[in-house]
């Protein structure tokens, strides 16, 4: 994925930021009037160049504010500070036929301080005779202007021009997609020794290469291997498979082979698109499958859980060795919802019962691996995102700690597998584990992301104009 870009557009109140926005995007999205302060919320939109614009309008001004220099100055500065940590570029807007005020230079020198890149935009030059004075402006220190009319639309190309030559320069231009046919998926089994691991390695690439014994521990090294799988369909799927010790706890590893077999298995996991974690049908989830399901968890990676041994399990209950189940859809569905409650960490991820010896479901298995696959591949909408966190707290707000809510002003997607989500906020060290997956979830919902692992990096950032509860 290429990295994020996000072009925040500040200026003082009433220089055309909301025009802007509106003109850049080519819709009416942000609220345009000639009272100052009449934008307050952060308005986002991803456009289709390649970046994010993001609207910070009067941010920090309230209702009924009166125009103070100290009020003004102080809600300008929350303004420029809120842009200089969630943007990567800066469009400092400026009118140019009122000319620059004290309050233009006081911010241009916040930005010039921070290193962030900057743009000059002189807005309101409706036509050629627009009278303005040209030379003042490169006394901001911020290079030379670009000219534009918000209103009537001259200039925007060259603005435009501007943020797209500092994209590419800051992040590389968007990435080409790999057509899906090609692409190599890079998958590993991970799991207790002893659970079929090598077994299912050997279905899959169809030869007896990694050694399969009931000696638990055979498999000692990590192993890649290529291999293409003909689907039913008549499609060929590309995979590169490595094979890995069983994973141990660290309290019973009992020879340094044993825990350098464990470092290597997990460093496998480092690199690989997609985990399937292998656990053993007849004797079910034990604490062993969630240690080592956590295991990938942490890593953030996204699992495929593999019930190997499932033709075992079913001849066991036809023949009565498990009771309590009247068919093969019961059984199946109480076993699932067993994993489900001790692998709650990932939730979401595809379960799938197999067989390495009598090939059962193996083609479904890799196809789930291939769905998680184009799943990571998605691009989170920032207005979308920022809607979405909006509703989630407002129908279930996070519990109070200290007298005070957690509240997320701002929301941006920075980057996929795993998905990563920044979080602006007003008290990062505040959310609490299970507030936290609720709104992981509600993400996972909303952008059908079933099995892919959200991570939330919160950046506190304290703003003395946005009430808290």
């Amino acid at each position: 994925m290429t990295p994020h870009f996000t072009v925040a557009i500040v200026g003082r109140p009433n220089v055309g930021k909301s025009r802007l926005f509106n003109r850049l995007i080519g819709k009416r999205i942000s609220i345009v009037h000639d009272m100052p302060g009449v934008t307050r919320d952060i308005l986002t939109h991803d456009m289709d160049e390649g970046y994010t614009l993001m609207d910070t309008g009067g941010m920090g001004l309230v209702a009924g504010m009166s125009d103070t220099p100290e009020k003004l100055v102080s809600a300008v500065e929350g303004q420029i500070a809120f842009s200089i940590d969630a943007a990567d570029y800066v469009l400092l807007i400026v009118d140019g036929r009122e000319g620059l005020v004290p309050l233009d230079i006081e911010m241009a020198q916040i930005l010039r301080r921070s290193r962030k890149p900057v743009c000059l935009v002189v807005n309101k030059v409706d036509a050629d005779d627009t009278p303005i004075d040209i030379n003042e402006f490169p006394k901001l220190g911020l290079g030379n202007p670009v000219l534009v009319s918000a209103e009537h639309g001259r200039g925007i190309s060259r603005l435009t021009k501007e943020i797209i030559e500092q994209r590419d320069e800051t992040v590389g231009p968007p990435e080409e997609k790999e057509p899906d046919g090609k692409k190599e998926i890079k998958v590993c089994f991970i799991g207790r020794p002893n659970v079929g691991k090598s077994s299912l390695s050997n279905c899959l690439v169809k030869s007896d290469r990694f050694i399969v014994s009931d000696i638990p521990g055979t498999t000692r090294d990590s192993i890649a291997t290529p291999f293409t799988w003909k689907s039913k369909r008549g499609e060929d799927w590309h995979f590169v498979l490595t094979d890995t010790a069983g994973i141990r706890k660290k309290t019973k590893l009992s020879s340094s082979v044993e825990y350098f077999s464990r470092v290597r298995a997990l460093d496998a996991i480092h690199g690989v698109d997609v985990v399937f974690m292998v656990l053993d049908a007849k004797e079910g989830p034990t604490h062993q499958d969630k240690a080592v399901a956590g295991e990938a968890a942490k890593l953030n990676k996204p699992i495929v859980i593999v019930v190997n041994k499932w033709d075992l399990a079913l001849a066991a209950w036809e023949k009565s060795e498990i009771d309590g189940f009247e068919s093969e859809s019961e059984f199946r569905k109480a076993f699932e919802k067993g994993l489900r409650r001790e692998i709650f960490f990932a939730p979401g991820s595809p379960i799938r019962f197999v067989s390495a010896l009598e090939n059962i479901d193996i083609e479904k298995m890799l196809y789930d691996a291939r769905q998680l696959d184009k799943r990571l591949e998605k691009t989170i909408s920032t207005g979308r995102l920022n809607n979405l966190i909006y509703k989630a707290s407002e129908r279930m707000p996070a519990p109070k700690s200290d007298g005070r809510r957690f509240r997320v002003y701002y929301a941006v997607h920075t980057a996929k597998r795993p998905y990563r989500i920044k979080l602006f906020c007003n008290q990062s060290k505040k959310l609490n584990d299970s507030y936290k997956r609720y709104l992981q979830a509600r993400v996972v919902e909303a952008f059908k992301l079933e099995g892919c692992p959200i991570v939330f990096d919160l950046v506190n950032k304290k703003n003395p104009y946005l009430k808290d509860d």
